[in-house]
């Protein structure tokens, strides 16, 4: 079987120029929300804080934000471009075009994946404009932003066929990615946690997302970059096999 490139491209660019559409809400929103972090925790809050690890205190969250902004973004994007045709019916030209499950995938997830990592650099960028900070590992940094934005629209994906209205589709973002993401070390170190709440923390994934990320930035981390590195490859394995079996099965394909 030949790969269709022009049907990917073309699921790939319906759904930029989507985002494009809509590019207030899509991006601009997300970035003035984090600058009101960096505002209040950076600036206000920064200012009353010691180091952390020989970093400042506006600096030491920047992952742990930029990784709030890129998790929720990436599972809202991919599904959103999914359970759209689901909701207006357009589903079944899809189902009917000359694309099998891996080409669809790459055309949702991709420009999905592709609007994330944007909002991440417009984020970085940001983040500038209210404290200076370096990246120690910027190669790991990339692949880390690359390899969260690529899993978490593969989950996304799932949300959004699992969906049947609107309401679940910010179920998840809301109730859990975004607490798991406050208890997972963005504005603090779990290392300042009692031993207890230490070893509770490892059971929240963000943890390992946000150690990670912070390791990229400063060389510190939480957990070690093999182990957070792991998790996450392994949570994109998972999510790959269920998009693999929902196209197999076409549970919930159709609304």
């Amino acid at each position: 079987m030949t790969f269709n490139f022009h049907g990917v491209r073309a699921i790939y660019r319906f759904e930029m120029n989507r985002a494009l559409r809509t590019w207030a809400q899509s991006i601009m929103a997300p970035v003035l929300t984090t600058s009101l972090y960096f505002i209040v925790f950076g600036s206000a809050i920064g200012s009353r804080m010691g180091d952390m690890g020989g970093v400042s205190y506006a600096a030491y969250i920047i992952p742990g934000l930029l990784m709030l902004s890129l998790l929720s973004e990436s599972i809202s994007n991919a599904a959103f471009g999914i359970y759209m045709p689901k909701w207006s019916g357009t589903i079944y030209e899809l189902l009917s075009a000359p694309v099998n499950w891996v080409e669809v995938l790459l055309g949702y997830v991709g420009a999905a994946a592709t609007k994330s990592l944007l909002l991440g650099t417009l984020i970085l960028l940001t983040a500038r404009l209210f404290v200076p900070y370096t990246v120690a590992h910027p190669v790991w940094l990339v692949l880390l932003l690359v390899l969260t934005a690529v899993t978490f629209c593969l989950f996304g994906f799932i949300i959004g066929l699992w969906a049947d209205n609107f309401q679940k589709l910010q179920i998840v973002p809301l109730l859990v990615i975004t607490p798991l993401t406050f208890l997972g070390g963005a504005f603090y170190s779990i290392n300042m946690l009692p031993p207890v709440w230490q070893t509770v923390s490892l059971f929240n994934p963000v943890v390992y997302l946000i150690s990670g990320l912070r390791w990229a930035f400063y060389g510190q981390a939480d957990v070690h970059i093999a182990v957070s590195t792991g998790m996450t490859l392994g949570f994109m394995l998972l999510c790959l096999g269920v998009v693999w079996w929902v196209f197999k099965t076409g549970w919930r394909i159709r609304r």
